[in-house]
């Protein structure tokens, strides 16, 4: 049956297509093939995997959609630099954790502001409360992938460093240090381009497409608890959508 890649040379039920995608996917995430590295061809594929060329086809066309590969045509397919994939409200963190890849933070500025009426007013705080700002770039395997800014009540996080917020998550720092479960975020969607600033920060050309979410977060109580600005770079993010009709 080595015609439709389900089961070849007496394998067993997992699909042909997909013990390549599991074996290629194996030396991605182990290091021994890194971002612009080259993968070996469909016909290399199909004779080393002992399958058929469509099955390894199949394999490429696979991993190219899930972002993990880029065929370029005439040159041959690449391991892709890696990307976020945008599908639950977890952190960056967690995020990059579940691509395998190490993350931190430079921390810009951390401080306390009382002159952001716009977002008192998201976080239901009166006009002039005070807030913790901060301003980080989030990296991922030593790559900067998003510029953001978080604010929060500063009566909510009493004793909150810059310094814990270099290595450690702001999720797990909310939940485990003030017993604060964030829940769900409402958020807002869309392009901007790159001014001068932030092409500087996050390593790219000015003037390309980033992608700008803007995210309320609530906690398990209901309550808006943290307001954030995030500028992605949009050859690292993709966001993904379930529809209903």
């Amino acid at each position: 049956m080595a015609g439709n890649g389900t089961v070849e040379n007496g394998v067993g039920a997992t699909p042909a297509y997909k013990r390549i995608q599991s074996a290629i996917l194996n030396r991605i995430e182990t290091g021994e093939l890194k971002p612009g590295d080259p993968v070996e061809s469909e016909r290399e594929l199909a004779k080393i995997h002992t399958v058929s060329l469509m099955t390894a086809r199949h394999a490429l066309v696979a991993l190219e959609r899930e972002g993990r590969v880029q065929r370029r045509r005439g040159a041959g397919t690449f391991v892709a630099p890696p990307m976020i994939h945008f599908n639950k409200l977890t952190s960056f963190t967690e995020l990059m954790t579940g691509r395998s890849l190490t993350s931190f933070s430079k921390v810009l500025s951390f401080a306390t502001v009382n002159d952001e009426p716009d977002v008192n007013a998201r976080l239901a705080l009166a006009a002039g409360a005070r807030l913790i700002k901060i301003e980080r770039i989030r990296m991922g395997a030593d790559d900067p992938f998003a510029l953001e800014t978080c604010y929060l009540s500063a009566a909510d996080v009493p004793g909150l460093s810059r310094s814990a917020l270099a290595s450690g998550s702001l999720f797990s720092i909310l939940q485990y240090d003030y017993g604060v479960q964030l829940s769900y975020a409402d958020e807002e969607v869309d392009a901007t381009a790159s001014d001068s600033k932030t092409s500087q920060l996050l390593e790219i050309q000015r003037g390309l497409p980033l992608l700008r979410i803007r995210q309320l977060i609530y906690s398990t109580k209901a309550r808006a608890t943290m307001y954030v600005l995030g500028l992605y770079r949009s050859d690292r993010h993709t966001l993904l959508i379930r529809r209903f009709r």
